[in-house]
Order: structure tokens, then sequence, then C-alpha cells
């Protein structure tokens, strides 16, 4: 068991250090408003992981990696979402911000819920979820409890490394933290989720 989850450990490092839609959206939200809406966006991120745990445990995760019809449903939705996103991100209209990270310019920003929303209607999770966590549950084992035993993993490795990505980005938001630049990485950011959401729109199980 112990062989078992050092290897699952390796490969849920790997797939956490591979940069994609999480890293920028953390990134981007830490450098812009701060640790405290950075580590909003990282949590919901763990939150729908663990959504995505109690589907492939209670047995939904298999709909979705058997039936098309279902798959083609969430990756459409979840294309939609990323494009809204990206829309919002370029029509907002950013303005100079304090270095202190209490400022609360956009409170009205839940960075939780798209955090957990950008996770959730991602079924290239779900499917990789389906597909490799029953690999590391031993025989005879309960898959419920392995399931959620292995997502804490993947959650605590992407919550040691979504705070290495929010301090760096704090520290360096005393110099980026200027309308025109985050104006700029509004633009990148967006882009960055217009590629993934024709990504996903064009993806295949």
């Amino acid at each position: 068991m112990i062989a078992t989850l050092l290897t699952f450990s390796f490969a849920a490092l790997l797939l956490t250090l591979t940069p994609g839609l999480d890293t920028a959206l953390i990134l981007r939200t830490s450098i812009a408003e701060g640790r405290k809406k950075g580590f909003m966006a990282a949590l919901g991120i763990n939150t729908g992981c663990y959504i995505w745990g109690a589907i492939v445990a209670l047995g939904l995760g298999a709909l979705l990696a058997a039936s098309q019809v279902a798959y083609d449903c969430l990756k459409w939705v979840g294309a939609a979402y990323l494009l809204w996103l990206a829309i919002k991100l370029v029509l907002a209209r950013p303005q100079p911000l304090a270095i202190d990270s209490t400022n609360s310019q956009s409170t009205t920003t839940n960075w939780f819920l798209r955090g957990c929303l950008g996770n959730v209607l991602n079924p290239k999770i779900g499917i990789f979820y389906v597909s490799f966590l029953p690999q590391f549950i031993p025989v005879g084992q309960s898959p419920m409890i392995w399931t959620f035993l292995l997502v804490s993993i993947h959650v605590v490795i992407g919550t040691l490394w979504s705070t290495v990505l929010i301090n760096v980005a704090a520290k360096a938001s005393g110099y980026l933290r200027q309308p025109n630049i985050i104006q700029w990485m509004n633009r990148v950011t967006a882009g960055v989720f217009v590629l993934f959401a024709a990504k996903l729109a064009f993806s295949s199980r």
C-alpha cells in the first residue's frame, strides 16, 4: 500500500506541475487581487477535485466515461463557461490596486465559485479520475475510502503548489498592480481561457 501511495503521489505531482487552466487562474487572481483571492480560487479548485472524487466513488463517473452524450453536454457547458470568464476579463476596467492585500476592489467576484466551476465543468478531470484512480485502489479495499484518500493526496499536493504560486505572484504584485498591466494580464488570461475552451470543445474521450 505504501508503494501504491508513493507511486500515485508522484503521478499526481507531475499532473499538478503541468501548467494549465488552474495555474493561469491562480496566478492572475493572486497578482491582480492579492493572496486572499488567490487562495479562494485555489480552494474552489480543490473543492472541485473532491466533487469529482465523490462522483467517481458513487459510480456516476462511469456514466461520463461510457456515454458520449453525457460527455458532450458537460464539455460544451464547460467551454461556454470558460468563454464567459474570458469575456468578463476582457471587459473588466481595472483600477490601481493598493499593495495591501486587504484591498477589496473586487469583492463582488466569487473566486471560490469560479475555481470550483472551472474544475467541475471540465470533463477531462472526470475522465482522468475515472481511468486513473481505480488503478491505485488495492484489491479488497473500500473503493470509496481509497478514492477520497487518493483525491486528498492530489489536493494536498495541489495546495502546496498553489501556495508557492500565490506567494511568488503576491511578491511580484507590487510591480504589476497597475491598471495597464492588469488589463494586459486579463487579456492574456482571457486568451488562455479561450484556447482551453476551444481545446475542450473539440476534444474527445
